[in-house]
């Protein structure tokens, strides 16, 4: 009953403002849509900069290239935090072969995964086995394990709709594969990408060794799914073949390297924050566009078009892009720890992380008193087809901040393409539609605006003023 009460009472506070609010949504995706900066920044952020592993040059060309940006928007404050982070070179292109017994030769398309030791420097060369996971690898024993390459080919379910749950099904295995692989004596470990589709793109990834000893580390690459499908055949008619591959990659001591931070400071309530950003970082093989080059200029985008709109917000607005979330999530822990040492109350979070595609919606991981709050929204956004709001996840780099109290929010474009892309050479600004790209920074606007204006369960006792 008190949950009905509240309800009727915010149904109430939405009439009187509904007006108001349908209009505002409807200025900030026509502001997106014809004037929209996301897809310009994207571009130079692409197309001048590449590639932006931390610890690299263009990361750090990125940080400058992003902070002068904000700096033209007016914002009342833009910041950079510092934050240590890895240092992981790739080094030169990897090379992969199976060598059949009847001494037939086929190339692999490989790469690296992020953070994995390097080959010898002549390569390694060694018989494969097979497994579906680490649970199966386990069972077989070091018997059958030791001194052999093992090839993790478990695909990601393609009957599932959500993507990220088939990806969340797969995961392990080039995360910790060749640490456990390597507990049980394997010489190497090749896996298969995290790829819905057949293609010839390897998806690299980042992979730990725990606190396995230097010695017992083992290189680990990704195949590309095509390859994985020929080799696993080819295992089933030529089971004593040999698998080379080559790899220098190097790990570095860490370095400085920096979360880029702009503010626009509330009106009524300047101590409560929201806060709205993406990761600055990405893999190496592509540009990073999809991952996260859409979700840092979207973000930037939702402070530029609440500014441009004349709105006001009645709380600080913060957007972070965030630096190392592919390989340690090191910014995101330094800007949770930093706002609590400094006693910051910080009430909602929004990241896009998932591509520039199109938007469908939103998943909270909130009370359900603010779920009940943010589904009375759902009509507003509903005139432009999107209206999936559900209670789940939210980021990676928002998610240090959770607390008793904080709704966290994750941006959710239709995912059925991202892993086309996801960590590959083909994640490539020409495969960004700048329509899809604005729709989505125009919804995550429109959010922050909504929850700025009414707040959230903890801050319902603040009424409007216009």
């Amino acid at each position: 009953m008190r949950l009905q009460g509240f309800a009727c009472a915010l149904m109430i506070t939405l009439t009187t403002w509904g007006q108001s609010d349908s209009e505002a949504v409807k200025t900030l995706f026509e502001t997106s849509l014809a004037d929209g900066m996301s897809y310009h920044w994207l571009d130079h952020l692409s197309n001048q900069i590449g590639g932006r592993l931390s610890g690299s040059e263009n990361a750090e060309r990125a940080v400058v290239y992003v902070k002068n940006e904000l700096e033209k928007l007016g914002l009342d404050e833009v910041r950079l935090q510092s934050v240590m982070v890895p240092k992981w070179v790739r080094g030169s292109s990897e090379k992969g072969e199976i060598r059949g017994t009847d001494g037939t030769k086929r190339l692999l398309n490989i790469c690296a995964l992020g953070g994995s030791v390097a080959t010898p420097d002549a390569g390694l060369s060694a018989r494969v086995v097979e497994v579906q996971g680490i649970d199966q690898m386990k069972e077989m024993g070091p018997e059958a394990i030791k001194g052999k390459i093992v090839f993790f080919n478990r695909p990601m379910e393609n009957t599932l709709i959500h993507t990220f749950e088939a990806y969340g099904g797969c995961v392990d295995q080039r995360h910790t594969g060749a640490m456990e692989a390597g507990i049980l004596g394997a010489a190497g470990v090749i896996v298969r990408s995290m790829n819905l589709r057949l293609d010839d793109y390897p998806h690299t990834g980042s992979m730990t060794y725990g606190e396995l000893p230097v010695d017992q580390r083992i290189p680990s690459a990704a195949i590309s799914t095509n390859d994985a499908e020929f080799l696993s055949k080819k295992l089933k008619t030529d089971p004593d073949l040999d698998l080379f591959f080559w790899q220098n990659c190097q790990q570095f001591e860490d370095v400085e390297s920096f979360n880029v931070i702009g503010e626009i400071t509330g009106t009524e309530f300047p101590n409560q924050y929201m806060i709205v950003g993406g990761h600055l970082d990405s893999w190496d093989l592509g540009d990073g566009s999809h991952d996260d080059g859409a979700g840092v200029v979207q973000s930037m985008e939702v402070l530029r078009l609440i500014k441009k709109s004349g709105i006001r917000p009645r709380r600080s607005i913060r957007v972070v892009l965030f630096m190392n979330e592919e390989n340690g999530l090191r910014g995101g822990r330094k800007y949770a720890e930093e706002a609590s040492s400094k006693g910051e109350k910080h009430i909602f979070a929004l990241e896009s992380d998932s591509g520039g595609f199109t938007p469908r919606g939103f998943s909270f991981d909130c009370s359900d008193e603010d779920f009940a709050r943010i589904l009375q929204w759902q009509p507003l956004f509903k005139p432009y087809l999107i209206h999936y709001f559900e209670k789940g996840g939210s980021g990676a780099d928002i998610g240090p901040l959770k607390s008793e109290g904080i709704v966290l929010a994750g941006l959710r474009p239709d995912s059925q393409r991202y892993f086309d892309h996801h960590h590959a050479s083909n994640d490539t600004f020409d495969a960004v539609n700048r329509r899809e790209l604005e729709l989505g920074a125009a919804t995550m606007a429109s959010l922050v605006y909504l929850v700025d204006r009414h707040g959230t369960n903890a801050t319902a006792n603040q009424p409007i003023k216009d």
